[in-house]
């Protein structure tokens, strides 16, 4: 079978929708698939093209066996709104022309952005062919709540061309049960028509290791409890939260440590010189390879999320890294996140936002971590990035 995939982010870009479309496809072309993936030039998050490429018309390479169709975007920062909708809007008009000239058996559009979506259905009434929309998050009703747009003639006709999108799609694959639900229940949605494909994680990349006494060293935090974030410094992550949260710990051998960037990122920052912190490191994003490297140092690896119901059917995906390095999970999300890591004994969890809870479970961390025990084999099951990939290949192909 041809597919035709449509992705503003993929490989070298290191965020989980570029790794989760690129794990896709690679074990897509494995089982003898033809698979094309018409993208963006790789500029995430900083909105600037990575060295050895240019911003051009079109450009291809061959992944692994995956045809890569790099087409030209206007490219901005991962922060702001603006002009993120022209980043949005130019991919989804250049992929769109692209894909005219692509044969093909189906095609596949991930979102968010749903604009790539869109570009997805047009393709399909043209070309003629199926076509299938994968909703990592449900968009845009997170733009309304983290505050990036408030609700407004603009948000309501978001909202219908969601509506549309699901009602024109061939069939629909879910991150969560959750988005699942809610797109069957409100949009009247066929359940066959809709299956979940969970974030899941290459166990080939991630597995437990050593300790980086190296790294550890290098950022001066021997001796000390790390509590880290890996990933996006967005405005639903309420890192905010946790900055005020670390100002009222006063044992000094806990350490917060922040790896990456994201549109939160800057105000992070300056709230962090505000408040004259001294237990907190920030790190500038780190290759995918180095991951690994900087999850090994880490005590309880944090996943957090502001308090809103649009957010319990959340799973995100920096857990199951945490996960395949036996990494203990402290955990600030309700609803599907939540019940992943206590019926798995995963980790530690806090309410949302609620500076009494964190603070009480930090205590907890540090009393309790080390009879922290994964099940590892039972996860495994779970999130293996192979099988995963496999379960949506078939449900493709029926």
């Amino acid at each position: 079978m041809r597919i035709l995939f449509l992705t503003d982010n993929f490989i070298p870009e290191t965020n989980a929708p570029a790794h989760r479309t690129y794990e896709h496809c690679r074990e897509w072309v494995k089982q003898g698939e033809e698979v094309t993936v018409i993208t963006c030039f790789p500029n995430f998050p900083y909105g600037k093209v990575y060295e050895g490429y240019k911003n051009k018309l079109y450009q291809v390479e061959w992944v692994e066996g995956i045809r890569v169709i790099r087409v030209w975007s206007f490219m901005a920062e991962n922060k702001g709104f603006v002009k993120r909708i022209f980043d949005f809007l130019s991919y989804m008009i250049t992929s769109f022309i692209t894909g005219l000239f692509i044969k093909t058996d189906l095609i596949v559009a991930t979102s968010p952005q749903f604009f790539t979506a869109v570009s997805g259905r047009w393709l399909g009434f043209w070309k003629r062919k199926k076509w299938v929309m994968e909703v990592r998050d449900l968009w845009p009703e997170s733009v309304k709540v983290v505050g990036a747009m408030k609700d407004n003639a603009a948000i309501r006709f978001f909202e219908y061309l969601e509506h549309k999108l699901y009602k024109s799609a061939w069939k629909i694959i879910t991150a969560t049960a959750y988005i699942r639900k809610e797109i069957i229940n409100e949009h009247r949605i066929a359940e066959e028509k809709v299956l979940v494909v969970r974030n899941g994680v290459d166990f080939d990349q991630f597995y437990p290791v050593p300790k980086d006494d190296f790294l550890t060293s290098e950022l001066g935090l021997q001796d000390k409890f790390i509590i880290g974030y890996i990933g996006t410094h967005g405005m639903a992550h309420a890192l905010d939260f946790i900055l005020k949260s670390a100002a009222k710990i006063n044992n000094p051998k806990v350490h917060f440590l922040f790896v990456g960037s994201g549109a939160a990122k800057d105000g992070l920052l300056e709230l962090n010189k505000e408040l004259g912190l001294t237990n907190t490191t920030f790190i500038d994003p780190v290759p995918k390879a180095d991951v690994k490297r900087y999850i090994s140092i880490l005590d309880m690896g944090l996943v957090n999320l502001i308090d809103s119901p649009v957010f319990l059917g959340a799973l995100p995906s920096k857990m199951n890294e945490l996960v395949a390095m036996k990494t203990p999970i402290l955990l600030g999300v309700k609803g599907e996140a939540e019940e992943f890591v206590v019926e798995n004994r995963l980790g530690i969890t806090f309410m949302p936002e609620d500076m009494t809870s964190f603070l009480s479970s930090v205590d907890q961390a540090l009393s309790e971590t080390s009879n922290i025990q994964i099940d590892f084999q039972q996860v495994r099951d779970i999130i293996d990035r192979k099988s995963l990939a496999n379960s949506m290949l078939q449900f493709l192909k029926n």
